[in-house]
């Protein structure tokens, strides 16, 4: 149950804003421009503080950004690592999945490769109370709705 003063001490949220942005790549231009500018956040700011925080990454890795704006014109924001598909399409080296899931199979990936996603994700706030092998249940039922087969090893 939360006290009397951190009650007190909230700040009103005026919006929470999810945008989709390129790893280093934070511009004031569209998209994060218009979404930050009608809330008057600090522009300049967010697109600093985005890219040291995602300079780790290779360079135009989509990152999914989540901005809490609060009314008093300031900002937090969480970022997460790229989406379970977005790396699956990476470790399978392709474009995108099967266009029928089931019955045909765009590429196969190993069990190391789901493994090493599963590390990366584990580290997302949303992820990191989960054990590893529940990571990867999920992400080998993602590879199984695209179309993706998960084998052992190669042959």
């Amino acid at each position: 149950m939360a006290t009397l003063k951190e009650i007190l001490t909230r700040r009103p949220v005026a919006a929470t804003i999810r945008l989709t942005v390129p790893s280093g790549g934070a511009r004031p231009a569209p998209p994060v421009g218009p979404a930050l500018g009608q809330y008057r956040l600090n522009l300049m700011a967010f697109c600093k503080d985005f890219n040291a925080r995602t300079q780790k990454y290779k360079p135009d890795t989509p990152m999914s950004v989540t901005i809490t704006a609060f009314k008093d014109n300031t900002f937090e924001f969480t970022v997460k690592s790229p989406s379970v598909t977005w790396y699956l399409k990476k470790a399978a080296g392709i474009e995108s999945g099967s266009g029928r899931p089931g019955h045909v199979e765009a590429s196969t990936v190993t069990l190391t490769h789901v493994y090493d996603i599963a590390k990366v994700k584990q580290s997302d706030p949303y992820c990191q109370y989960m054990s590893l092998e529940s990571i990867c249940k999920s992400i080998i039922g993602t590879a199984n709705t695209m179309g993706i087969k998960v084998v052992k090893d190669l042959d």
